[in-house]
């Protein structure tokens, strides 16, 4: 098809007719100019969203797949935090504080209860309420050593100390000898 020829729909093939088909018409200028503003709209938009995020204290939020950023179960939150801490001795410990009647048995935990542990030391203290049942825990601290490794882990508890109890309150009075501490073999 030369210029001179009509086109199809009977216009001229001339160069004004190329010139008005390269340049945009109203509804193309109006179709651009729309596109533009809806584009400078969503970034105010996105900064505005930013700005108010960042005041409360939050950056992306959680979407609908699982990431790091979800809430996690009481139970799991608690274990993490144990060991990011390095708590996980001490953390055994008191629950072997709270099994202790399964541990040594029920006799035994009626009359023996742990006090504390030292980690440092890894000694497991444990008071008795008379000086049989401290004889009986120390001839079983050996034993109750190695099953308490076997639960916590090995060198966990080094040795049970074994507190004999109190003896009764002083009770001052006419007929005590000043400075007198009473019978001293067995309170029990």
């Amino acid at each position: 098809m030369s210029t001179d020829e009509p086109a199809p729909d009977g216009r001229k093939n001339g160069p004004d007719n190329a010139r008005k088909r390269t340049e945009p018409s109203g509804v193309d200028l109006a179709r651009v100019a729309l596109r533009a503003a809806k584009e400078q709209a969503r970034a105010r938009g996105d900064a505005a969203r930013q700005k108010k995020q960042a005041r409360r204290g939050g950056g992306l939020r959680s979407g609908a797949r699982a990431d790091g950023r979800d809430p996690m179960a009481l139970g799991a939150a608690i274990n993490r935090l144990i060991n990011e801490r390095g708590w996980e001795t001490p953390a055994a410990v008191g629950g072997v504080m709270g099994r202790w009647p399964q541990i040594v048995g029920d006799d035994l935990a009626k009359h023996c209860v742990p006090q504390r542990y030292d980690e440092d030391e890894r000694v497991l203290t444990v008071s008795c309420d008379s000086t049989a049942w401290a004889t009986q825990l120390r001839v079983l601290a050996p034993a109750l050593v190695a099953r308490l490794n076997e639960d916590l882990g090995h060198g966990s508890v080094r040795m049970i100390k074994v507190l004999n109890p109190g003896g009764p309150a002083r009770r001052y009075g006419p007929l005590r000898a000043p400075g007198s501490t009473g019978p001293g073999d067995t309170y029990g």
